[in-house]
């Protein structure tokens, strides 16, 4: 099926489903994707294995000089965005400038849209790394993935690139506690001759122990929306992501659903 990549450092606004009016901000190439997972439902496709020459990142100058721009002309059009956004094609954190990115952009909000807030969307695998885990605790929405707390789920679902330690992840989502949002893609289908489904009695029950360990601060619910790079995958209607909401909040949490 059809996807696509963000062919610009800064992308938008979009309307996002969770965030509002988004200003994006892409750290990777605009000509593919960087990755440390290769999820069966991302937007962006494949994560290339093998590349013929190194992946060219826009350097933290550029990023800080695009998005001033942006915001001047956003403020000049009394256009402002309700949040600036960093997704992009792959991972954000695997940047190696991402830390100082982020303390440019927080001087830029301040200067020029000081009611906006700055979101990071993350795959949680970078953040056992400190310079990583003190730059998502400056942003307001520090947007973490946990789409499953069973490892096998995992390695059908996200497809990790290289050693990915479930328990490990989900001691360091521990940290951030309050400070962290989760967020969880539920999807049915089949792949390679496997069944996924994240919304098993046996996948929610880990799940939510998992919150519980965590103690995020808010959980984003939501499904596929676009086209996947796999075939095979349905959504997972909306009236049994409530239901997974409800039992959600009766451990104690916020959350917000995305059908």
């Amino acid at each position: 099926m059809a996807t696509f990549l963000f062919n610009k450092i800064i992308f938008g606004p979009v309307k996002s489903r969770r965030l509002g009016v988004s200003l994006g901000v892409n750290l990777l190439p605009t000509d593919s994707k960087v990755c440390s997972f290769d999820c069966i439902y991302c937007e962006c496709g494949w994560t290339p294995r093998k590349r013929e020459s190194k992946a060219k990142l826009p350097t933290r100058e550029q990023v800080a000089q695009k998005l001033e721009e942006q915001l001047q002309q956003m403020k000049k059009a009394g256009e402002l965005p309700d949040v600036i956004t960093f997704a992009g094609n792959g991972e954000p954190t695997l940047h190696p400038d991402f830390p100082g990115i982020i303390d440019d952009t927080l001087v830029l909000r301040n200067q020029y849209a000081p009611n906006c807030r700055i979101a990071v969307l993350s795959n949680s695998t970078m953040i056992d790394r400190e310079p990583v885990f003190r730059a998502l605790l400056k942003v307001d929405d520090n947007i973490l993935k946990l789409d499953s707390a069973i490892a096998e789920t995992v390695e059908l679902l996200d497809c990790p690139m290289g050693r990915f330690d479930l328990p490990k992840v989900i001691e360091h989502l521990a940290r951030f506690g309050s400070q962290a949002i989760i967020q969880t893609l539920f999807v049915r289908g089949n792949h390679k001759g496997q069944t996924i489904d994240n919304t098993t009695e046996t996948e929610l029950a880990a799940w939510l122990d998992a919150l519980k360990k965590i103690g995020p601060r808010q959980v984003m619910i939501y499904t596929i929306d676009r086209d996947t790079p796999a075939l095979g995958l349905v959504k997972v209607p909306l009236e049994e992501l409530n239901q997974i909401a409800q039992r959600v909040q009766q451990e104690g949490f916020d959350v917000q659903v995305s059908g």
